[in-house]
């Protein structure tokens, strides 16, 4: 039985906080809408107290536009991209942002300016909770979330609840092993799924295919500048009928069926939902997903998993970190 919506008269605010911009969106939790929407600038270089500032003006600024008042707001929640502890509401290791943050207070930094209850969550987690209460997961029990982006982030939701583990750590599926004796990743570890099968990745194997002077037309649409070989080109080449740039993505689907596989046999989801600017390769990608990870597996009625693409696309994050702080104030039960 997924969340009930308890806390009718409030409004709550979800907010991405990437190295780029910041966004910030009051969010109907009830039905998964985005009411209204502000961004700006990180301006991550001027450090964690400057950015913490403007987030929470930002705040500020949004409720006024809306004609609101900040006690019209039930709470906020931040989605992070990085290590955190959730117990204490504070940013330990931001790994794209200048100053890495460690032992930031967050949460209560935001609560002290704004007079809102404060939540965090990983970012990738806080898209999880949005896809499964809203989006591709929603009225399934258990999901795993695969974004595929820069890197592969994830999450999980297990029994009806948002698995978190040590500090909210759990659900980081993009860094399971699929190969001991694989390159390092950029985590520290080797053979990660990241290091396989994220955006990064498809673009270096087209990258390879154009220097070793293979016969493809990922060259010719990129106009054989390797700088500009990303994997929506190699999608565009595949979809002309380029067979390297097909075998390319057929080899990201194989690594991603293995992950697939392994998550079928350690919590048996009844969807896995892959989302991510990656996904939109769409059944280039998922096909040898689906194939793979059908093959791979004997001890679970596998042929019951589902496959599917998110849907909530780049509102998914600021919905399931506003619900993410609805849940935590008790408007969701």
């Amino acid at each position: 039985m997924q969340e009930t919506f308890i806390y009718k008269m409030k409004k709550f605010i979800g907010c991405d906080l990437g190295g780029t911009n910041m966004r910030a969106a009051i969010i109907d939790v009830e039905r998964g809408i985005v009411v209204n929407q502000l961004s700006e600038v990180t301006l991550a270089r001027e450090g964690h107290d400057a950015v913490m500032q403007r987030m929470a003006a930002l705040f500020l600024h949004l409720i006024d536009e809306s004609a609101l008042k900040p006690q019209d707001i039930g709470g906020i929640g931040i989605g992070v991209p990085g290590v955190l502890d959730l117990e204490k509401g504070i940013v330990l290791f931001l790994p794209n942002l200048p100053g890495t943050w460690p032992n930031v207070p967050l949460q209560s930094t935001i609560e002290s300016i704004t007079g809102i209850p404060t939540a965090l969550l990983n970012d990738v987690r806080s898209i999880t909770y949005g896809e499964w209460l809203h989006g591709a997961g929603k009225g399934f029990d258990t999901v795993a979330v695969l974004a595929i982006g820069t890197g592969i982030g994830g999450g999980l939701v297990i029994n009806n609840e948002l698995h978190l583990g040590f500090g909210g750590t759990a659900g980081e599926l993009g860094h399971m092993s699929i190969d001991y004796n694989g390159p390092k990743c950029g985590c520290g570890n080797y053979g990660c799924l990241e290091a396989y099968a994220s955006g990064p990745a498809i673009a270096a194997m087209g990258m390879k295919a154009v220097a070793q002077g293979l016969t493809t037309e990922i060259g010719t649409l990129c106009d054989y500048d390797l700088n500009k070989i990303t994997p929506k080109l190699i999608a565009q080449a595949a979809e002309q009928g380029d067979e390297i740039a097909a075998d390319i993505f057929e080899k990201a689907g194989f690594y991603l069926g293995i992950a697939a596989a392994n998550l079928c046999v350690s919590v048996s989801p009844q969807r896995i939902i892959i989302g991510g600017g990656v996904a939109n390769a769409g059944d280039l990608l998922l096909d040898p997903l689906k194939r793979v990870m059908r093959e791979r597996v004997v001890v679970m009625p596998v042929g019951k998993v589902e496959v599917v693409t998110a849907q909530l696309g780049n509102n998914a994050g600021v919905i399931g970190a506003a619900s993410w702080a609805a849940y935590k104030v008790g408007a969701l039960l």
